[in-house]
């Protein structure tokens, strides 16, 4: 990266100028995936102090360009995946279709009681139990999604002991014969509540795009999943196919 002079007259704020700078400076010379010189190796180039360059690295990870790995370093993020919302939409299917690798880590497993919106989406009693399972979503192991699913136990004896990572719906498909289709989805956009942050390895005050999707068995429209997803609003971007 070239040296620049900053304008330390003028009226632009010196981060802002950092900030402007090595915006252009990312969009013309560094790939996704590329991580940025240290802050102080930036406030030396600079001839400002460290908590200048934060300041100007901050605004580019809110503008959704950089991010931070703890531990690891400041680095450039991919634009933005287009992900299509439709009654078949699949997520490994989905990203393995753009050329990248799909993974899968299960957080958790367990049987719970339904209660409200989980009871009322799936047609159960309050309380009647109900496979919760939690995923987290990559794409070329980078975090995309984290998802709650929930799944009335009564059709699955074994608990969903079949499922070990990847496609849930192939899963569901090949081993307990149920074909699966969306019927709705309610998209929001929230804080990151609970573990999500450190899970998606994000922000707490950035957004995530909160979708509740309910898909039932195509035979006979049972409901048979109600899902939560979290998706990263900075590497997703949810276009709604009718």
């Amino acid at each position: 990266m070239s040296l620049v002079a900053l304008h330390r007259r003028g009226g632009e704020a010196i981060y802002s100028q950092i900030a402007r700078l090595l915006k252009e400076e990312i969009e013309s010379f560094l790939k996704p995936g590329a991580c940025l010189p240290s802050e102080n190796d930036f406030a030396e180039r600079f001839g400002v102090n460290r908590h200048t360059v934060r300041h100007a690295i901050d605004e580019l990870i809110q503008a959704g360009i950089l991010e931070r790995r703890h531990g690891k370093g400041t680095f450039v993020l991919d634009t933005p995946t287009d992900y299509a919302l439709s009654r078949g939409t699949r997520f490994t299917e989905t990203i393995e279709s753009m050329g990248k690798t799909a993974s899968t880590r299960i957080l958790r497993k367990l049987i719970v009681p339904a209660r409200g919106g989980v009871a009322a989406r799936l047609r159960l009693q309050e309380n009647d139990p109900v496979i919760w399972l939690e995923s987290l979503r990559m794409a070329d192991a980078h975090p995309v999604c984290v998802t709650s699913h929930f799944l009335p136990q009564k059709f699955f004896s074994d608990e969903l002991a079949k499922y070990i990572g990847g496609s849930l719906h192939n899963c569901l498909s090949t081993h307990y014969g149920l074909a699966l289709r969306r019927t709705e989805s309610l998209v929001s956009a929230t804080l990151p509540q609970g573990d999500d942050a450190s899970v998606l390895g994000m922000p707490r005050n950035q957004p995530v795009l909160k979708v509740k999707s309910v898909n039932v068995r195509e035979q006979d429209g049972i409901a048979l999943e109600y899902a939560l997803t979290r998706f990263r609003a900075d590497r997703i971007h949810l276009r709604v196919s009718l």
